[in-house]
């Protein structure tokens, strides 16, 4: 019963934080929770070993990373018809900033989007983030330095449209 009380409380106490994580790295909602869900299910079966790791939280954000990327990779068909209609959907209940944030990380790398979020969003160290994703210190470094050029260019071209209600002359 200790299990499940200590797993109850790390889930309210990380899930809608890997959550908005997952999400701003994968860009859709819906497949970051479902994501979410099964990395937390698979933290559940294998607790007494996840419990022990000196982050579980990085333990199910890694995972919930994994799970999203090995769905996309099922479904990139179904995946480029929604980045090409996606534009046209509604978002519920976001400010204009967030929608412009979430659209110039889409238009970056993923492994730049990867970096950025854990960096700027997770508040992970360089060094927590090589760790994380498997590479070496100076290429998140790299990653994390052309991420925020590329996230600044797309903000701008993006304020430049929304200022002139189309697409700026300048750019």
């Amino acid at each position: 019963m200790r299990d499940a009380a200590e797993f109850d409380a790390f889930y309210s106490a990380s899930v809608q934080r890997v959550l908005g994580q997952l999400y701003a790295m994968i860009g859709n909602r819906a497949e970051a929770e479902d994501a979410v869900a099964e990395a937390y299910a698979r933290a559940w079966d294998r607790w007494a070993v996840v419990r022990e790791c000196d982050s579980p939280e990085a333990w199910v954000r890694r995972v919930a990373y994994r799970v999203a990327v090995s769905a996309w990779r099922k479904t990139v068909n179904r995946l480029r018809a929604h980045r090409r209609e996606a534009s046209d959907q509604p978002v519920e209940a976001t400010s204009v900033d967030h929608v412009a944030v979430v659209a110039a990380l889409r238009r970056i790398s993923s492994e730049q989007r990867r970096v950025v979020v854990l960096h700027h969003l997770v508040g992970l160290s360089v060094t927590e983030i090589a760790a994380e994703v498997g590479s070496n210190e100076n290429t998140v470094k790299t990653r994390l330095a052309r991420g925020r050029r590329a996230l600044a260019t797309h903000l701008t071209e993006q304020e430049h449209v929304s200022m002139d209600g189309g697409r700026s002359r300048e750019l």
